[in-house]
């Protein structure tokens, strides 16, 4: 049986909601305003795409490979990332809603994240080593055993981390991030004074 695949495709407002995506791989493809909700994306591989505004929501992603790949203002809300193909996989995240996502374990080593929402989002166990938050809200983020050496919050807000149960040598804070590093001990931080 041969592999369907395709290559330098353009999709533009496919809904494959509820269904199972057609090809086992798309090789620098570009997806706009097309509807993932509650699809299955199993064992598929994503090599050079790009997502622009498109919907995620509770999507079937395990096994799935990510090389390389682009999210522009998605929406990509309860996936687990965790079960993806960990091979290659490389993304990069711009003006996206991640609320509810799961990183656990996962080496996203220079990642970046660029005005995103991460609410409640789950980095336990996970290597973002040089990882870039730029701009973004961390309301609620778990990390716990997270190795964050050299990351860089200095933009973002509403983060809470315990130094303690995380690697957080050379990682980069600004002064108004301080209250996410001491939350743990209760403390009233003013930034007047």
């Amino acid at each position: 049986m041969e592999v369907e695949s395709f290559q330098k495709e353009h999709f533009d407002q496919v809904n494959y909601s509820e269904s199972r995506m057609a090809g086992e791989s798309y090789d620098n493809c570009k997806f706009t305003s097309c509807n993932f909700s509650n699809s299955d994306l199993r064992r598929i591989e994503f090599m050079d795409c790009l997502f622009v505004d498109c919907n995620f929501s509770l999507t079937n992603i395990a096994d799935a490979a990510f090389k390389s790949v682009g999210f522009h203002q998605c929406k990509i809300m309860g996936i687990d990332f965790s079960k993806c193909d960990d091979f290659l996989f490389s993304a990069s995240f711009t003006g996206c809603n991640l609320d509810y996502s799961v990183f656990h374990s996962k080496n996203l080593k220079k990642i970046k994240f660029d005005h995103c929402s991460l609410k409640d989002v789950d980095f336990s166990n996970a290597d973002l080593t040089f990882a870039i938050f730029e701009r973004c809200d961390l309301l609620n983020a778990t990390f716990f055993n997270t190795l964050l050496e050299k990351a860089d919050f200095r933009t973002s807000i509403n983060f809470s981390l315990d130094p303690e149960n995380n690697k957080i040598k050379k990682a980069k804070f600004s002064l108004s991030g301080l209250p996410g590093l001491l939350s743990k001990y209760n403390l009233e931080v003013d930034a007047t004074g």
